[in-house]
């Protein structure tokens, strides 16, 4: 069943702990909409943190992984703010 909660698109589950992440997204004002993608994972799958980062732009906005341990889960934003964005994904979640 596909139906929007709060700006998030749910077709498709969201990791765990990804949906209060992309929903900080929403209420920045940074994105319109989110789309989550299929969730991989690695039959070894190990824990971790949750991390957000940007893939690069798209027509409608842009491309970005969700991840958390070795699971990882592709999601889709419609933004017309894609530098602000990425500059928020970088202070939010540096690179270790």
């Amino acid at each position: 069943m596909k139906y929007r909660k709060k700006g998030i698109k749910k077709e498709h589950h969201i990791i765990e702990d990804g949906e209060e992440v992309l929903q900080e997204l929403v209420k920045a004002g940074l994105v319109k909409s989110i789309i989550p993608g299929r969730i991989k994972t690695t039959p070894k799958g190990q824990p971790g943190n949750i991390r957000l980062t940007f893939q690069y732009e798209t027509s409608s906005g842009a491309k970005l992984l969700l991840k958390k341990g070795s699971t990882v889960q592709e999601v889709f934003v419609i933004t017309d703010r894609s530098d602000k964005l990425k500059e928020y994904l970088k202070e939010r979640f540096p690179k270790n």
